[in-house]
């Protein structure tokens, strides 16, 4: 039986005629969550420079602007947020990264630093997560879906459509090698 949000996006990516009637139904739906997942992220980052209000919004646009997606549960969705939210937060790392490259460029006096330590993790993590994606896609699906949109083992076993023993055992398998990647760098 699909849930609300799940027919909600169902008629979302049909553009129905209630196609804005949809997306205005959905938001405070998947509101709570999403602010959840945003707290998520930027609670593991101490010198935030994005609110969560704005990275739920943000993610939230994103989404609903993908019409190619076949959104088969809430789930699924909530995954697709991780990833747009870990997108949003890697190009403010590389846009703040590039400001302070031409900070230094131009600058002629000292000035307070943009912190960068932030940044590098982020941009460390994303690196380590496309080289994971290309040795095994699935490991690093499965990395977004549990240290990113925060599901448990049973839910990331529900969108993988895998048994929970095998999330559980890729889990470990994946994380022992980014952290062996992290260590590299």
């Amino acid at each position: 039986m699909p849930t609300e949000v799940t027919i909600l996006l169902d008629e979302i990516k049909a553009a129905k005629p209630d196609g804005r009637e949809s997306l205005d139904r959905l938001l405070p739906l998947v509101y709570d969550e999403l602010r959840r997942l945003a707290g998520s992220f930027l609670n593991r980052e101490s010198e935030a420079s994005i609110q969560t209000t704005e990275l739920v919004h943000e993610a939230y646009f994103r989404l609903t602007r993908q019409h190619s997606v076949d959104w088969s549960n809430s789930g699924q969705f909530f995954a697709i947020a991780a990833q747009a939210m870990r997108r949003i937060l890697i190009d403010a790392a590389r846009a703040r990264k590039t400001q302070k490259r031409e900070a230094e460029k131009i600058s002629l006096e000292d000035t307070p630093s943009i912190p960068a330590a932030r940044d590098e993790r982020i941009l460390a993590l994303d690196n380590a997560l496309k080289d994971l994606a290309e040795l095994d896609p699935e490991q690093a699906r499965l990395v977004e879906l549990r240290y990113f949109a925060g599901l448990s083992i049973d839910e990331t076993a529900k969108v993988l459509e895998i048994s929970a023993s095998t999330v559980k055992r890729e889990w470990v398998t994946a994380r022992a090698w980014l952290y062996r990647r992290l260590r590299q760098n």
